[in-house]
């Protein structure tokens, strides 16, 4: 049997899906090992040995393609555990990367948050001053040298860095994406005289213009590369030394995957890889479910992680903010907030708070008894009823209830003069409405009516909180889909090679009316050219089939003296000078829908700034038929437990479900608890859950009997 493997290292969970040649799929889950990766994934892999009936260490021998998802550029990056970096560049430019066009200390916070003037703060610098190191050399705006570069200045910066003891050099020149000459030479230079070092170049990994974003890209990438390089190299080493002979890909956060090499080459295309592969499987989902708007709603064990799909396509930011910086990487856009199951419950001042800090894997929730003492949203799920301790993780898993009581007793309900129960239905509450109110604002912050959308709720404690959060959004639908506990891994899988290329080359005209006629369609068509086939050649050495790529092309336009520009779509093939008219009047059509008719200044003229082609490589692998359910526990007489929800709810009755009882076009009516081997299904009062051809459980809320 052939089997196809995608692996999604979360904070506090491993996550594994197993494809058959069928299409049938497995699920399991491991706590994360952080320390070594590698010990959790292997020890998802023997329950899967273990499940198949296969000898230990067999099963990846079989395995033809192994997809991960990974958050090991992200954590790193915020835990600042990457290499000692150093920069180079133009004399004069030293400090660009440092004053972020002052807008460091407010980048990626909420607008509430912005005005509050105190608690703005800069990043850390990943590179300091002492650091980076300006030399000769002046290339101007249309790619003409204008003083060459002082050869024995780089030799000069090279060794002040390698003498300080950098790891990794990130050289970065101003206008480098219109004639990288220098910086090409500068690598060689660095290559002769610190062959050790590891390198990057801000013409090859983002030849964009924007020197501050340019920079902090390049920068970044030189501070991640060696250590996701050395992780992906360890990974792949301990698969191969167990027997792996098939092919090992890695999610990128721009909507695919990409080859472990080029992930160690750029770290930075992988800063949002795990919550990438969620909404990517949610979208091949809703194509098949004939649904086109959706909210993906992950929520984990550390975060609880947001994205968006409108008319079947995933929503994709051209640049990424990460902790205060900018990166010059497309990423399908995942919004997160710290709240999920291991989010940490205190009272400050009198005021109950959830969050965002996270107990992780380890200590983890007070339930898990691995010496966490701080309550958790799961340690009052178990509390509530909602969770059964005796099935977690399908009963391999034991919680103690007894603990999680005396960690909200002592630490929530104590301080605030309350019961153990609505201390719990408080925490609750609290991370529910945290949940709503960010889906809420990505949608109505963005245009949107909620009511349009379906919600997909997955992740090992979506299932238990959708009820909350979908009827407060006000959504007629909740899809919780039958690979929910482990969907970002079963994305991981089912994604297809991905590759961005782009390049900055400007084009202006002062004149909105003549644009269509002065910009040279030739120098276009070479820019499309020019990429495209760099995209189809980075697919095939990945191992893509060259009859199998797809590509999508597309333009950054703006109206002039604007700092950001719009991402419009651009056809196939040869382009005229006609279909410039075109293209101009849908930036124009997109401009007024975003930000309405009013804002359209055609005075300013138009340019257009950048060209990108996202490329597709399509990868075989079987289609999702079913999901192997445990189906132990499913005979007997019907059950149910008391669950404490507070507010108007008070305690209520609900029946008991195991999963692996349901047949496709079951129907269960609210309140009831649908037990998964990993993960639990809550529907509440006044909501039914029917179980579609595909297994998905699909929540259906009645506006009139449902309360928030």
């Amino acid at each position: 049997m052939t089997y196809f493997v995608g692996v999604d290292i979360g904070g506090t969970f491993t996550d594994c899906v197993v494809l058959d040649e069928t299409g049938a799929a497995r699920l399991y889950k491991t706590p994360t090992t952080p320390a070594e990766a590698a010990v959790g994934v292997n020890a998802a892999l023997a329950l899967a040995e273990k499940d198949l009936g296969l000898d230990e260490g067999a099963l990846l021998d079989e395995v033809r393609y192994l997809g991960l998802g990974t958050t090991v550029a992200t954590n790193a990056f915020i835990e600042r555990k990457g290499v000692k970096t150093g920069i180079i560049t133009t004399r004069g430019f030293r400090d660009a990367v440092l004053m972020q066009r002052g807008m460091g200390s407010w980048t990626g916070l909420d607008a509430d948050e912005v005005v509050h003037y105190a608690q703005r703060r800069l990043p850390d610098p990943i590179v300091p001053r002492t650091r980076i190191e300006e030399v000769t050399e002046r290339i101007d705006h249309k790619g003409s040298v204008v003083t060459p570069l002082d050869e024995d200045d780089v030799r000069r910066a090279v060794k002040t860095l390698v003498d300080q003891g950098v790891e990794a050099i990130a050289v970065c020149l101003l206008w480098s994406f219109r004639e990288p000459a220098h910086e090409r030479r500068i690598a060689e230079i660095v290559r002769e005289t610190a062959p050790e070092v590891y390198l990057s170049l801000s013409s090859e990994l983002a030849p964009v213009l924007g020197e501050y974003e340019r920079t902090a890209t390049t920068a970044m990438n030189a501070y991640l590369g060696p250590l996701v390089r050395d992780y992906m190299s360890d990974l792949a080493t301990s698969w191969r030394e167990r027997g792996f002979r098939g092919r090992f890909r890695v999610l990128d956060s721009g909507g695919g995957v990409i080859t472990p090499e080029h992930c160690g080459d750029t770290p930075v295309s992988v800063l949002t890889s795990g919550p990438t592969g969620g909404v990517l499987a949610s979208a091949r989902l809703a194509e098949r479910l004939g649904i086109p708007n959706v909210l993906t709603a992950d929520m984990g064990g550390t975060s609880f992680d947001v994205g968006m799909i409108v008319n079947h396509e995933p929503l994709v930011t051209p640049l990424q903010q990460v902790q205060g910086y900018h990166i010059l990487k497309p990423a399908v856009q995942v919004t997160a907030i710290g709240a999920g199951g291991g989010s940490i419950a205190r009272v400050v001042q009198g005021q109950l708070q959830v969050g965002p800090a996270s107990a992780g894997s380890v200590p983890g929730p007070v339930c898990f008894g691995r010496g966490g003492t701080e309550p958790t949203v799961t340690d009052a799920d178990v509390v509530l009823g909602i969770i059964d301790p005796d099935y977690f993780v399908g009963g391999t898993f034991a919680l103690d209830k007894d603990a999680a009581e005396r960690a909200i007793h002592d630490r929530v309900a104590t301080p605030l003069g309350i019961s153990v129960a609505q201390a719990a239905a408080g925490i609750k509450s609290i991370a529910d409405h945290r949940m709503a109110d960010l889906l809420e604002t990505l949608t109505v912050g963005r245009g949107h009516d909620p009511r349009d959308f379906a919600i997909f709720a997955y992740g090992g404690n979506g299932g238990c909180h959708c009820h909350a959060f979908g009827a407060e959004l006000g959504v007629q639908k909740i899809i919780v889909p039958s690979t929910a506990p482990v969907h970002s891994a079963y994305g991981a899988v089912m994604s297809d090679l991905h590759i961005t290329t782009e390049l900055s080359d400007p084009m202006r005209s002062a004149s909105w009316h003549d644009a269509a006629k002065v910009f040279d369609i030739d120098r276009i068509n070479a820019n499309f050219q020019r990429l495209e086939e760099q995209a189809r050649a980075a697919l095939v050495e990945s191992g893509a089939e060259a009859d199998r790529i797809t590509v999508q092309r597309s333009a950054e336009v703006r109206f002039r003296m604007q700092v950001h520009g719009l991402h419009v779509s651009v056809a196939r093939g040869e382009l005229s000078q006609d279909y410039l008219t075109e293209l101009l009047e849908g930036f124009r059509r997109q401009f007024a829908e975003l930000y309405g008719s009013e804002a359209v200044f055609l005075g300013a003229g138009v340019e257009i700034v950048s060209f990108r082609v996202q490329g597709r490589g399509e990868i075989d692998k079987p289609r999702l038929s079913h999901v192997t359910t445990d189906r132990s526990g499913t005979t007997g007489a019907p059950r149910s437990r008391s669950i404490h929800l507070g507010g108007d709810w008070g305690t209520v009755t609900a029946d008991i479900v195991r999963a692996g009882a349901l047949r496709p076009n079951d129907k269960v009516v609210g309140p009831t608890v649908i037990e998964h081997p990993h993960t639990t299904v809550f529907v509440g009062p006044g909501q039914t859950a029917v179980l579609d051809d595909l297994e998905n459980i699909v929540i259906t809320i009645d506006a009139k009997e449902t309360r928030a």
